[in-house]
């Protein structure tokens, strides 16, 4: 269960590449790191705020007792931690039906309610700031929390696209979700040079028999770039099937509070969310194995254009994490549903404008760190 860290002010903090060092360090020590992936996810760091925050949850976990104390003392829940925007996408369940939701879950641990709601309103307030969204802050901030209110109130119910959800389909049969581009591209990735014998060994017992993949190396996400991520590709009956491993590492949650756990609670939160599960979503010691395929992957958003449409979204967004923290135990439900009601008009405006301010100072002094070969080149490209 979450404990309040004795966090210093936020001016005591280190700065914020000396964090980095310090948690990639500890990082280390847990898993193999992949050094090609984490290098090139510093790159990303450097491309904007958004992809920062993506990249950067460690950080949000020592800041967030800081700036938000009144929050930070909620009552706890299995969560996602790094819930985000970019955090939601699409599988197949058992009936060959097309589900929406949260999709990754690295960081899972129990946190309060209240930190995933300001991490998902922070990263929406980023998306409006760089026009990918056209929703104004506070209506999205109230829309977000509307869905998750109604949701925790019902008791939730799964995102299944079939009858419902036209706005939340449309965007699941999206053109960058095409199979002619999604195999092309899967099938254009670069060979895994040395794979861990264990992912191999793993990936190949979730392929039928007769399939002899081709081993690939798939760069994807930003938080758990330099994790460890095994691809085989191969093909089945006339058409291409893939499987993908990826190493996990206890939360930086552990980190943050300066804990020396090991637990991880992939398998455990989607195991009692509120959700129609992917059959093919298997936790084997310290790896997930997942299928991959143009309906079952991360969802950008592109095709919700107008306000209503992304009002939705929204909506749907702030349902799906009260999804996920149903899965707590009934009498911490009734502790979250009174505690909710007794917050005061726009908290939630209030803390995410905090945590996406706080972020954005961060990403300032990123890009001021000390030259970097990448971005040399960058900057001379540029003259």
């Amino acid at each position: 269960m979450w404990a309040v860290p004795k966090a210093p002010e936020t001016a005591a903090l280190p700065p914020f590449p000396e964090v980095t060092s310090q948690f990639e360090s500890w990082l280390r020590s847990r898993i193999h790191v992949d050094e090609s992936d984490l290098a090139y996810k510093h790159e990303q760091m450097d491309t904007g705020v958004f992809p920062f925050m993506r990249a950067t949850f460690y950080r949000w976990m020592q800041l967030w007792p800081v700036l938000c104390p009144k929050l930070a003392t909620a009552p706890s829940v299995l969560a996602v931690g790094d819930l985000h925007v970019d955090n939601f996408g699409t599988w197949r369940d058992i009936e060959g039906r097309l589900i929406w939701g949260v999709n990754d879950f690295d960081e899972a641990y129990p946190l309060p309610y209240t930190l995933d709601l300001v991490r998902l309103a922070a990263s929406i307030r980023m998306s409006i700031a760089i026009d990918r969204l056209k929703l104004t802050p506070r209506l999205a901030c109230d829309v977000l929390l509307a869905g998750y209110r109604s949701a925790i109130e019902r008791g939730g119910r799964p995102f299944v696209l079939a009858e419902n959800h036209p706005v939340l389909r449309r965007e699941a049969g999206g053109v960058l979700r095409d199979p002619v581009r999604f195999w092309q591209g899967m099938t254009a990735l670069p060979d895994e040079k040395d794979p861990p014998a264990e992912a191999v060994t793993l990936l190949r017992s979730a392929l039928p028999k007769e399939v002899q993949p081709r081993v690939v190396h798939r760069r994807a996400g930003l938080g758990s770039l330099g994790h460890p991520r095994v691809v085989a590709l191969g093909e089945h009956h006339g058409g291409h099937i893939a499987r993908e491993a990826k190493a996990l590492a206890p939360s930086a949650c552990i980190w943050a509070a300066g804990g020396e756990g090991t637990a991880i609670h992939y398998a455990t939160i989607v195991r009692r969310a509120v959700r129609d599960a992917d059959p093919f979503l298997q936790l084997r010691g310290d790896w997930v194995l997942r299928r991959l395929a143009p309906d079952c992957s991360r969802i950008v958003a592109t095709t919700v254009q107008t306000v209503r449409e992304q009002e939705e979204l929204a909506r749907a967004m702030g349902v799906e994490a009260a999804n996920i923290h149903l899965g707590a135990a009934p009498s911490r439900i009734d502790e979250l549903r009174r505690d909710l009601a007794s917050r005061p008009e726009g908290w939630l405006r209030s803390a995410s404008k905090t945590m996406a301010r706080a972020t954005q100072r961060d990403f300032e002094s990123w890009r001021r760190r000390a030259p970097t070969p990448a971005k040399e080149k960058a900057a001379a490209a540029a003259r």
